[in-house]
């Protein structure tokens, strides 16, 4: 079992690095004029860190309300999708290049344009849903009835993406049509 906390929490590491990394290379440095930070806004970025931490202390450490006595199935089935998750937000990710835009912040889009080939041909939110598909790999993995838990950040994400939808559609003209062919999280059925 320590075997399988170490692979997933270099899991998530190799996954902050590819964020870290992709944003200082590909993000565009913040406009001089920016307002203030809103203090709603600073406390989801502590949020952020702090569900960050936990996650990372609970997979190496910690052992939080088994599911299974002896688990089997569970870790493998939860190890499978973590590393599906992870494979697919990363490849959105890299296949969104210096399109990628923190749209948590509203930010602009005059530069970007609409990515719809790659992972992107067939969802719209690859990042997204291999976030949440990550997560609960994770809990599974761990044996954690944490697993259902997860629903309050797939909330999150719904109500994130439907925001961005928006702005996408604002921003390109074209947006409507793809919104239209491709599926939000899931190939062929969401």
């Amino acid at each position: 079992m320590l075997l399988l906390r170490v692979i997933l929490f270099l899991g998530l590491v190799v996954h902050k690095l590819v964020w870290e990394i992709l944003k200082k290379r590909d993000g565009a440095p913040p406009p001089a004029n920016q307002a203030p930070t809103s203090l709603l806004k600073w406390l989801v970025k502590q949020g952020k860190v702090l569900f960050l931490i936990f996650i990372l202390l609970q997979t190496l450490f910690l052992n939080l309300f088994p599911i299974l006595d002896a688990p089997f199935y569970l870790p493998v089935i939860g190890f499978v999708l973590f590393f599906a998750g992870l494979a697919t937000a990363i490849i959105g990710r890299l296949q969104l290049g210096n399109n990628w835009a923190n749209l948590e912040d509203y930010a602009s889009l005059q530069k970007s344009k609409l990515v719809n080939t790659g992972i992107y041909r067939f969802i719209r939110h690859p990042i997204y849903a291999g976030d949440i598909l990550m997560l609960v790999g994770l809990e599974l993995a761990l044996n954690s009835w944490l697993v259902l838990l997860m629903i309050v950040p797939m909330l999150v994400v719904i109500r994130q993406t439907t925001a961005e939808e928006e702005l996408l559609a604002q921003s390109f003209p074209n947006y409507v049509d793809y919104r239209m062919r491709t599926k939000r999280f899931i190939p062929f059925v969401l």
